[in-house]
């Protein structure tokens, strides 16, 4: 399998980061100085603490998807480590921030870390399990899944359309990845949610077993492959 990766950029992202849940750190711990030693300035302590949680989500962002290791991008890699070359593999680098380009069509791949039990029913995502610090400290919530599927095969289209006009190529297929081992997915099987949803260890196996119809010929592999590397 062929790995593309922009460094730069996560490299740019860490330090971000790292800088982010630093200062994060800083503004609440004055704010709760100031809130124990001067409570008759009780608007500055609460605008401290506001801005330093909100240095801290930005952190925690940051943090889950290019400051921790290994990072997403690394867990995708190592799931699917034994695609023959056929395959190439784009992180950061294409429209989508995770592409998966191969025999098999196109795959938008997008990493969730939360841990506890996923369902999907009655068209709503929950996450179950894990605590009250994690989820607010620790960790962003599961959030729109769905959403987050629409927009990237969307960004993925529009692009494909502007830099091959004269080409038509398979639907894109999208997969929610849960890379936390502590995850679960419990999808009842009669219910269909709206993108693939696996846990890490099963994405290999999703992906190498797609219908005829989204498979992608040599040629039409090249082509998007050279757009995409000269991209």
């Amino acid at each position: 399998m062929n790995i593309y990766r922009n460094e730069k950029l996560i490299k740019r992202n860490a330090r971000i980061a790292q800088v982010s849940m630093l200062a994060g750190l800083a503004v609440l711990g004055a704010g709760m100085v100031i809130s124990f030693r001067n409570p008759d300035q009780f608007n500055l302590s609460l605008g401290a603490l506001l801005l330093g949680f909100i240095l801290s989500q930005v952190g925690i962002f940051f943090s889950n998807r290019w400051g921790r290791r290994p990072r997403q991008d690394e867990l995708i890699d190592q799931a699917l480590k034994g695609l023959d070359k056929k395959f190439s593999l784009y992180h950061y680098l294409s429209p989508v921030s995770h592409l998966l380009v191969g025999p098999s069509g196109m795959w938008v791949l997008l990493p969730y870390y939360q841990r506890g039990v996923i369902t999907f029913t009655n068209g709503r995502w929950r996450q179950k399990g894990g605590n009250l610090y994690l989820k607010i400290f620790a960790q962003e919530g599961l959030g729109r899944p769905e959403l987050d599927v629409a927009t990237e095969k969307e960004t993925l289209e529009k692009f494909l359309k502007k830099q091959f006009p004269d080409e038509t190529f398979p639907s894109i297929d999208a997969a929610l990845v849960f890379t936390n081992e502590r995850a679960e997915v419990a999808i009842p099987e009669d219910v269909t949610p709206p993108a693939e949803t696996v846990l890490l260890k099963d994405l290999k196996e999703l992906v190498r077993k797609p219908g005829k119809s989204k498979s992608l010929s040599a040629e039409k592999l090249k082509i998007l492959e050279d757009g995409l590397n000269k991209g």
